[in-house]
């Protein structure tokens, strides 16, 4: 079992996507890659932590390589737009890959840069990629939200 870290916005619809890969194993949302010990939810969306939405995602990788998450990732957000995504805007929405190893750090930036030069996007890709932090669990109410609203 491996560990990969996404942020891509909003932390509930990005955990359900990955949490439906075959060969995933688990799924959390958390917060990674500010300054403050112990953040809630209310002081990242005040802004004051530095912290990202992030899910976190625990998958066995001879079913679920890291490059299928990579192409997951890229596919269910807009990774040109600056710390926001839709209506969210602020960073703890930007779009940031946390590498857990040296081999997904180099497949992360192969990945970013094949996608950056295939023609898809008229704007630089801005997703920055960043060795993995320490990772702060979200409080229980986000884990599986939309599992919890009977959403998909």
């Amino acid at each position: 079992m491996e560990t990969a870290t996404f942020g891509a916005g909003c932390f509930w619809g990005i955990e359900a996507a990955f949490h439906r890969v075959e060969g995933v194993l688990k799924t959390s949302v958390g917060y990674m890659g500010g300054h403050f010990e112990n953040p809630i939810y209310l002081d990242v969306c005040a802004r004051i932590t530095g912290h990202a939405e992030v899910v976190q995602v625990e998958y066995d990788p001879a079913i679920a390589p890291y490059t299928t998450l990579l192409d997951l990732f890229w596919s269910i957000h807009d990774p040109t737009s600056l710390n926001r995504q839709g209506a969210d805007r602020g960073d703890q929405y930007r779009s940031i890959i946390f590498f857990h190893t040296p081999a997904q750090k180099i497949a992360a930036n192969q990945s970013k840069n094949a996608l950056q030069h295939s023609g898809k996007y008229d704007c630089p890709i801005v997703t920055p990629i960043e060795p993995a932090a320490k990772y702060w669990l979200a409080e229980e109410y986000h884990q599986q939200y939309y599992a919890k609203k009977g959403r998909r």
